[in-house]
């Protein structure tokens, strides 16, 4: 009899981390894309960058606190956080180099050709260029910068988290022994100032930049008049941003968080960024001071924090360097400024973003907010833009003497400042506020709407996969529904009533919701299509997140692979699951799709032998998710939607331009596209939105005109 096999095996896992970094790997290969217009491989290089520094102050700096409180307990693929830290240490030089190597040989020379110069020293100006850029140091630069000297008076000064600063040892005038009267100085790069500085072009009709740091290091002296300047060179550090709160201990979960906020500024060194051949003895003072370990030195062949390259991205006059850009169509069953309510009620609507808009969703805000017959209006908030129009009818709505709930996620990662003025806005409107839960995290995304009809209270629901964001709702790739379903209404009662009070339903009619019941279903769901193939039907799978790195979800997976179902798993980002393992994972597929839009949807299809069942929500298959926040699966009921659901799946399954495939090896490959038709999905799903405005558009214009009596 053939010995079980134990599908928890650490050997059939990838570390989280690695996996991580390897994602951060194929953005950069979207900036070594030569297909890719210039400005939009420019751009994925300072995405890397954005990426890479979120990565360190969290991920990064929750394995140093493991390793000083001594936590020898191993992850899923069997490392210690030392040993981690050792291997994700090693990756990320290797990625920093090809980032580096990318802009300075691919990039900057494609940009000079287009006569776009980013100089990389004071030195290559011209005199017409350098009298510009004294002129702009005098004028604008010198009066806001504050020098900072450390001596026996002067304790070193605190460097703020991801502040560019220029580090410099200052020797005394006059002072007789050479070695005698060397001092250790700082000046913060300000960021009130643009870090990119237009100077003028050679070239007719061109544009030339010139890095604030390198316009402060030439002038530097200017700083220490009484001191000769030995050596200058820029650094940047990167600190702890996880907050500490202890939720249980919080008296004011606001001022709690206020508090935590101001402390990431005095967080542990994690990682200190210098220039590539900094002087010894500058570079030692440094790593002293901020209690820096050499294996944390980063030293950078080129100009540091290479988010800067967003603002070349966004240049004006270069749009034959950016793909055209997308307008979101309409919502095929939604008319602009018609009731809402009513086209919801004509049967569940579907929708896309951001290839359909998400006016829609701010519409049914907007309208619930000054409708008559519209009692309450109840939603969830993880993230929102700068100026949203949500919180704007939210307020009006409570303004109007409806009944207005809404949760705020205070911890939403890097978003607390923002999240705390909007909860107080709200407040001051009338709304009722709420903080989420203690020790949880509210990331499902649920707006409920209660209306007094003829027939009537009717329930109106919005669920879906991303944040309430109308901003980035043109750049992630999302979905969402309508629906006036009575069991999901009574659903979405019943979440709010657990979210405000302590109401924790016995049941639910439609809709999954972690932390209690999520994990559960999905291991169901896997566990049956196993269970059909091992009983001759067929066994499908397709599941498409953005990360997957749960333990006990991965095993399932083996489990029903090994039974013979057929798995594919469209995974952006972390994947912990390896394929190809004999007898473990020989039928499951993994693709990562990387492009112009994040790829941020959840959508899961099982195919039940034939009587398929689709959902999609807001969780990833990843511990947290499961198990330490209220997230939200929901059911895609109609046939219509379910298909247009499938289709998506199908699409991004046939696409072999932007889609990277995980070996067995465990690295990821592009397709091999010779002799094939090449599918993108994400321009098919474009190109799809505008074919059927333009059908719904000649069905409008057919314009019957009545023969009028003579």
């Amino acid at each position: 009899m053939e010995k079980e096999k134990n599908f928890t095996n650490s050997d059939y896992f990838e570390n989280r981390e690695l996996s991580w970094l390897k994602f951060n790997a194929r953005v950069l290969n979207e900036a070594r894309d030569k297909s890719i217009p210039l400005l939009e491989r420019l751009k994925f290089i300072g995405i890397t960058s954005s990426n890479l520094d979120e990565f360190f102050m969290v991920r990064v700096a929750s394995l140093k606190d493991m390793v000083h409180a001594g936590y020898k307990k191993k992850d899923i693929a069997g490392m210690t956080a030392a040993e981690q830290l050792l291997s994700i240490n090693a990756a990320t030089r290797k990625l920093v180099d090809a980032q580096y190597h990318t802009y300075n040989r691919s990039l900057l020379p494609l940009l000079k050709a287009r006569e776009i110069e980013v100089f990389d020293s004071y030195e290559s100006l011209s005199e017409a260029q350098a009298a510009f850029a004294d002129a702009y140091f005098e004028e604008t630069v010198y009066p806001v910068l504050t020098p900072m000297a450390v001596d026996a008076s002067r304790p070193f000064p605190l460097i703020r988290n991801k502040s560019l600063n220029i580090a410099a040892l200052i020797k005394r005038k006059g002072a007789e022994k050479p070695e005698k009267g060397i001092d250790f100085a700082t000046v913060q790069v300000p960021s009130v100032l643009p870090r990119l500085v237009e100077i003028p072009s050679e070239k007719e009709g061109g544009m030339a930049f010139l890095l604030l740091e390198q316009m402060i290091e030439h002038h530097i002296s200017k700083l220490f008049l009484n001191y000769k300047v030995v050596c200058a060179y820029p650094y940047r550090i990167m600190r702890n941003a996880d907050l500490p709160i202890d939720e249980d201990e919080a008296a004011d979960l606001l001022k709690e968080i206020q508090k935590q906020l101001k402390k990431r500024q005095w967080g542990e060194v994690i990682r200190l960024e210098v220039e590539d051949g900094i002087e010894g003895a500058l570079l030692a003072v440094l790593k002293k001071e901020l209690n820096v370990k050499d294996e944390d030195v980063f030293e950078i062949n080129g100009p540091i924090d290479l988010t800067f390259t967003m603002k070349l991205y966004g240049l004006s006059g270069c749009e034959d360097l950016r793909y055209k850009k997308y307008i979101p169509q309409k919502v095929p069953k939604i008319e602009p400024g018609e009731d809402i309510f009513e086209e919801i009620r004509n049967g569940d609507i579907f929708m896309h973003h951001p290839y359909h808009t998400f006016d829609p969703v701010v519409d049914f805000i907007r309208q619930a907010s000054v409708d008559p017959d519209v009692l309450a209006i109840k939603q969830t908030l993880y993230r929102v833009s700068g100026n949203s129009p949500i919180i704007a009818s939210l307020a009006q709505a409570a303004e109007n003497g409806k009944q207005v709930t809404v949760l705020v996620e205070l911890k939403a990662r890097f978003d607390e400042e923002h999240n705390i003025v909007w909860a107080k806005k709200l407040e001051q409107a009338g709304c009722h506020v709420i903080y989420g839960l203690v020790g949880l995290k509210t990331h499902s995304k649920i707006a409920l709407v209660v209306r007094r009809e003829e027939g009537g209270i009717r329930r109106y629901v919005h669920l879906g996969t991303g944040n309430y964001n109308d901003s980035t709702a043109k750049l992630y790739t999302d979905c969402g529904i309508f629906t006036c379903s009575e069991p999901i209404g009574e659903d979405a009662t019943a979440v709010f009533n657990m979210l405000s009070g302590y109401s924790e339903p016995l049941s639910w009619n439609r809709l999954v919701v972690a932390p209690i019941w999520l994990r559960k279903k999905f291991l169901k769901l896997i566990s049956r299509e196993a269970k059909h193939a091992r009983e001759g039907g067929e066994g499908r799978i397709i599941a498409k997140m953005n990360s997957l790195c749960d333990k006990e979800i991965i095993a399932a997976l083996y489990e029903a692979s090994a039974a013979g179902v057929e798995i594919d798993l469209i995974i952006r980002g972390i994947c912990c699951l390896k394929v190809g393992i004999p007898g473990v994972s020989e039928t499951i597929r993994v693709r990562s799709i990387v492009g112009n839009f994040l790829e941020h949807s959840r959508i899961f299809y099982f195919h039940n032998n034939g009587q398929p069942e689709v959902y999609m929500g807001s969780a990833d298959w990843m511990p947290r998710n499961l198990d330490r926040r209220v997230e939200i699966l929901f059911p895609v009921e109609d046939e219509e939607l379910q298909g247009s659901v499938r289709h998506i799946l199908d699409v991004e399954l046939s696409d072999n331009v932007k889609s990277h495939i995980l070996t067995k090896e465990g690295t990821y490959e592009k397709i091999d596209k010779r002799g094939k038709a090449l599918v993108n999905s994400q321009e098919q799903f474009c190109k799809e939105a505008k074919v059927k405005k333009a059908k719904d558009k000649a069905y409008q214009e057919r314009v019957f005109v009545p023969i009028e009596p003579k």
